[in-house]
C-alpha cells in the first residue's frame, strides 16, 4: 500500500511546539515517521511535547524568536553533526487584542517579530545549501485573518497578512534550489489564543455562535498538523507560493 505522506526519516523543525497548534504538528509528524526538531521558549512544555512524541531521533532547542540574532546560531547547532533539515514548520505566534487608538509601536514589534520576522530569518538560513538536504519544504502557519477582520487585531492580521504575501515571492526564489514553501490559513482552533479570546469576549455561546459562521464547528490542531504533513511530503511536490486554507467553512459565506 502507498502512503504518500510517508516522512520517515525526515528532519523536520517545528517552532512553537510547546503548546497549541505547533505541538499538536509535532505529535502528527512523528506519527508520520518525522524526526522532529522542536524550538519554543517553555523547557517544561517542550519536555511534555516530546514525551508525546512517537519513538524517533526527536530534540529540542529553547529559543526566543524574539531574538532573530539567534536563529541562525540555533540551526547551526541543529545541523553541527552533519544532519542535514527537510523540512520548516513555522507555527511559533503571539496575538493580542489591542484597539486601534491604544496601539503602541512596541505592541507592533512585538507581534511582527514573532509571527513575521523570525520566519524571514528562519527562510534565510534554511535555505542555505548547508543546512538543506538538497531542497525542502517550508510550512508557515497563517490564519483567515489574513483575509478577513476582526476588531482589536489590526496587528495580528496585518502580521499574518505579511506572512502570507511573502510566500509567493520566496516560492519564485527558491525553486532553483528545490525548495518549496507554502502557508496554512486555519480558522478558529482549539489551542492558547482562542482560549484566550474565549475569556475576552466571556461569551457562554461563543462555541454556538461561531458554528453560525464556522459551519463545520471549532477545530482541533491535528486538522491543521494533517495539511501540514500534506505539504510536507512528496503527495505535494508540485505545489508551491500558495496558502491552503483550513477553516472549517468559515470563508465560505
Amino acid at each position: 500500500m502507498i502512503n504518500p505522506i510517508d516522512l520517515s526519516g525526515k528532519n523536520i523543525l517545528v517552532t512553537g511546539a510547546s503548546s497549541g497548534i505547533g505541538k499538536g504538528i509535532a505529535i502528527y509528524l512523528s506519527k508520520v515517521g518525522a524526526n522532529i526538531i522542536m524550538a519554543a521558549r517553555n523547557e517544561e512544555k517542550l519536555k511534555e511535547t516530546y514525551n508525546e512524541l512517537e519513538p524517533g531521533n526527536h530534540s529540542y532547542y529553547l529559543i526566543d524568536l524574539n531574538n532573530l540574532d539567534e536563529i541562525e546560531g540555533m540551526i547551526d547547532n541543529i545541523c553541527s553533526d552533519g544532519r542535514k533539515l527537510n523540512g520548516i514548520v513555522h507555527s511559533a505566534g503571539i496575538s493580542s487584542t489591542i484597539p486601534i487608538q491604544y496601539i503602541k509601536l512596541d505592541n507592533l514589534k512585538s507581534i511582527m517579530s514573532i509571527n513575521f520576522y523570525s520566519f524571514i530569518e528562519l527562510v534565510k538560513h534554511f535555505s542555505k545549501r548547508k543546512y538543506n538536504d538538497n531542497g525542502g519544504s517550508i510550512v508557515a502557519i497563517s490564519s483567515i485573518s489574513s483575509k478577513v477582520g476582526a476588531r482589536g487585531l489590526a496587528a495580528y492580521c496585518a502580521s499574518k497578512g505579511a506572512l502570507d504575501s511573502s510566500i509567493r515571492p520566496i516560492a519564485l526564489e527558491l525553486a532553483a534550489k528545490n525548495i518549496r514553501i507554502n502557508s496554512i490559513a486555519p480558522g478558529m482552533i482549539k489551542s492558547q489564543i482562542y482560549d484566550g479570546l474565549i475569556e475576552l469576549v466571556n461569551n457562554n455561546n461563543f462555541e454556538t455562535d461561531l458554528k453560525k459562521r464556522q459551519i463545520m464547528g471549532l477545530g482541533k490542531p491535528e486538522d491543521v498538523a494533517s495539511a501540514a504533513a500534506f505539504l510536507l511530503s512528496d503527495a505535494s511536490k508540485f505545489i508551491t507560493g500558495t496558502s491552503i486554507i483550513v477553516d472549517g467553512g468559515y470563508l465560505a459565506h
